[in-house]
């Protein structure tokens, strides 16, 4: 399903076909099962619309007054986008999270956007962005360098957390953010965090009581279920279901679940779902649908999309919520220290320093020293510096810093570095959109903005399957009332996730509130690897190496290394075989036709 709008009262509008339009000025459209809710203003002259799941009541839409209210996007449990429609103007109201992204292109003299960047990439003929695609394979983990970008030329993203108004008659749209998650005082975190995240799971109990849940013994998960457990009906159980490898029951995941499942008996109902040798990782990675970006999940496809079609078949499932996006929302960055240091919490900061030093057995005082240094360094002097050092073969991630680096890969392509130091430097160009925030939560900010938006490729993934797939975690209403948490309040560096612990004190059972640590699938992968080889060696010479982003020889023996066992970190690898299969999809999949609405007609 995906949503957009375009068109004047003098131009026509363009709209994919088969799509419907949504009002009777004919800006927006809808394609496919798209919720929308739509409020007249008095006068008639200006209509609201909801689209997406969005939890507000009818009474509330109908409270709203001409202005409508800056946290309109996260004032409600669910991921949607506001569009406001009037004769002088289009206002879209993009959400802070980016769970509900939206995306731009100028054609035909206008503006034409939509919630799908793919379908903006084949009305404009927009072709990949290289460069866009070696951010992504080679310094995912910081999003800032791309932020804007789509994996198309030409079709950017709308920035989140703002009020974009995109004039009728074609001019320079006008963005204002909206959005600032400045500490909240008033509400202790917990409590925050415990009534937007129940508010968030009932939303979907409401609209689909057979709902399913993940439970795969994490804190996350159990947490999302046990909620589910209190918003469904007197009577009625929750389906959970938890995943296992194939003559395999005695994991130490699927024992916490067991124990979650038990502490709610009569309650849920607990299915377990064995995963054989085909649902390894890497199996039939070039089966994967076209999506708007590579999807998380590329890699572990065949396993995700097997557990969808298991939960259609058996159960005739619709949506499915899980616990992903918690570790992005609920943990520290290391950054954090830096904050300590800048605001003269110099005890704290040491005592952090020594705890994160101990979980990594390391000495504390590089992380220390680097705290004191940070604190006195601007984001956008990071930027700066950023750009002259992608290409080094070392990581520093887990340092304190404000973009520390990934293991730089040497199958790397000759053009991949310049590419990434273009990055760099634009990203250290253009004005920050949250200027002054703590450097912890401006991390977050990117970090949750960059795992939310991606998510929508893993929704577009479930949904071929049909299933409507869910991260409450993701919500910007949750995601706001977390990153609002002041200085004196956030959690240690290396505690884990004590603001859920304490917000679900009463949920979980103690084993799995006070679990450290979950399983490792690290020898799922190396097995799925070798035995994906063939298919693995023909993504290795595809289209990235067409574009001198990878050296496919090199990438080869990489994987003949993997293949043997030699351990080595896989991450930079999985992102680089996920774009490729994404961009086999792309070229392989028909893409959106397009159509042309007739102009409305003059009132002369």
């Amino acid at each position: 399903m995906i949503f957009g709008g375009s068109g004047t009262p003098s131009r026509p509008g363009f709209r994919p076909v088969g799509s419907r339009h949504l009002t009777s000025r004919h800006h927006t459209w809808a394609l496919g099962a798209v919720p929308a809710r739509s409020v007249a203003c008095p006068g008639g002259r200006r209509q609201v619309l909801i689209l997406g799941r969005c939890g507000a009541k009818d009474s509330d839409l109908r409270r709203l007054s001409s202005t409508l209210p800056d946290e309109i996007t996260w004032k409600w449990p669910g991921a949607y986008t506001v569009v406001e429609e009037s004769d002088e103007a289009v206002v879209i109201h993009t959400d802070p999270a980016s769970t509900r992204p939206i995306y731009l292109v100028s054609h035909d003299g206008g503006w034409v956007w939509s919630s799908s960047a793919r379908a903006l990439a084949s009305l404009n003929r927009a072709a990949v962005d290289v460069e866009r695609l070696a951010c992504s394979i080679f310094l995912p983990s910081i999003p800032t360098l791309s932020a804007g970008r789509t994996f198309f030329s030409g079709v950017e993203q709308l920035p989140p957390g703002c009020r974009i108004v995109l004039p009728v008659c074609g001019s320079t749209p006008r963005a204002t953010t909206v959005w600032r998650p400045d500490p909240c005082e008033t509400v202790p975190p917990a409590e925050r965090l415990r009534t937007a995240l129940f508010e968030s799971v009932a939303e979907r109990v409401r609209s689909d009581p057979m709902v399913f849940c993940d439970l795969s013994g994490g804190l996350d998960s159990t947490s999302i279920a046990a909620l589910a457990t209190l918003a469904l009906p007197y009577g009625t159980r929750l389906n959970a279901v938890t995943i296992h490898p194939e003559g395999d029951t005695a994991g130490a995941d699927l024992g916490y679940a067991r124990r979650a499942a038990a502490a709610y008996s009569g309650r849920i109902n607990h299915h377990l779902l064995a995963m054989s040798t085909k649902h390894r990782p890497y199996t039939a990675m070039s089966t994967v649908p076209a999506t708007d970006e590579p999807a998380p999940s590329t890699i572990t496809q065949a396993r995700l999309r097997g557990q969808f079609r298991w939960l259609r078949k058996e159960f005739g499932t619709n949506t499915h919520m899980t616990g992903d996006g918690g570790d992005s929302l609920l943990f520290q960055p290391p950054v954090h220290l830096a904050d300590l240091v800048r605001h003269g919490r110099i005890r704290r900061a040491v005592s952090e320093g020594f705890g994160w030093a101990a979980l990594r057995r390391a000495s504390p005082l590089p992380f220390l020293r680097d705290a004191v240094l940070v604190s006195r360094t601007s984001r956008t002097s990071a930027l700066a510096e950023l750009a002259d050092s992608v290409g080094r073969r070392h990581s520093d991630h887990g340092s304190v810093g404000w973009f520390p680096l990934l293991p730089y890969p040497p199958w790397a392509g000759a053009s991949a570095a310049a590419l990434l130091s273009a990055s760099a430097r634009r990203a250290a160009s253009a004005p920050d959109q949250l200027p002054g925030l703590d450097a912890s939560v401006r991390t977050l900010v990117d970090e949750v903005r960059e795992v939310a938006r991606t998510a929508v490729a893993d929704a577009e993934l479930a949904a071929t399957s049909g299933i409507d797939l869910n991260n409450p975690f993701l919500d910007p209403l949750v995601v706001d009332g977390v990153l609002r948490t002041p200085l004196d309040r956030r959690p240690p560096l290396h505690s884990y996730k004590p603001l859920l612990s304490s917000a679900m004190a009463d949920l979980p059972p103690h084993a799995v509130a006070n679990r450290q640590t979950k399983g490792s699938f690290e020898a799922d992968h190396y097995a799925g690897l070798r035995a994906n080889m063939p298919e693995l060696l023909e993504l290795a010479h595809g289209r990235l190496a067409e574009m001198g982003l990878i050296d496919a020889t090199r990438l080869v023996q990489c994987l003949g290394q993997a293949a043997a066992g030699v351990p080595m970190s896989l991450a930079a690898l999985e992102q680089a075989l996920g774009s490729e299969a994404w961009l086999a999809a792309h070229a392989r999949e028909p893409e959106p036709a397009w159509t042309v609405s007739p102009p409305e007609p003059s009132d002369d």
